[in-house]
């Protein structure tokens, strides 16, 4: 087995950005390309499921993709699901650069994102077809709202949700006084 080195922070870049952006475009195509070899060429339309404007900040959302040396390589976005919580949609890591822990840092930068807009709860769902996706939100702390016994197949989408705390993990609270 390859042992594969995390990128430093230095090499990546966190951009927020438009879906209009052209930077986005892989993102898009490769997640329709996989959505449709997974679950037929009707599943490519989940793309276009939300109004581009959800995924901005004025609407309560995000779009943000992870660069190096200047090339997205990895992306993700949150819409706003209700008044307390964000929908974590789009999560994305370019087929010649996964296996590097990127999509942990895109969920990880997605949520502090979300905490700092004042979201208290993050919900998603996957599809059944997804086991990586499965295993990326149940390794970064994600409670599973199915019964994970039960065959995928049988459930439909699979929703997780997490709480966010009011600071990150790993951070200190200052005080100044």
């Amino acid at each position: 087995m390859t042992s594969v080195t995390p990128p430093s922070s230095a090499e990546l870049t966190v951009v927020h950005v438009t879906v209009d952006d052209p930077r986005v475009r892989p993102l898009l195509r490769e997640l329709g390309d996989e959505y449709s070899s997974r679950y037929g060429i009707e599943a490519h339309a989940e793309l276009a499921r939300y109004p581009d404007e959800e995924f901005t900040a004025p609407y309560g959302g995000v779009l943000l993709l992870l660069l190096e040396h200047g090339e997205p390589i990895a992306g993700g976005a949150f819409r706003r699901y209700d008044e307390d919580t964000a929908e974590l949609k789009r999560i994305w890591t370019h087929s010649a650069h996964r296996r590097r822990g990127l999509a942990r840092r895109v969920v990880a930068e997605l949520e502090r994102e979300a905490r700092a807009r004042g979201y208290r709860r993050v919900h998603l769902t996957t599809g059944p077809r997804q086991p990586e996706a499965r295993g990326l939100y149940l390794a970064t702390g994600y409670t599973p709202l199915f019964d994970t016994e039960a065959d995928p197949e049988t459930i439909g989408p699979l929703p997780f949700e997490k709480h966010l705390s009011a600071t990150p993990l790993g951070h200190a609270v200052v005080s100044s006084g």
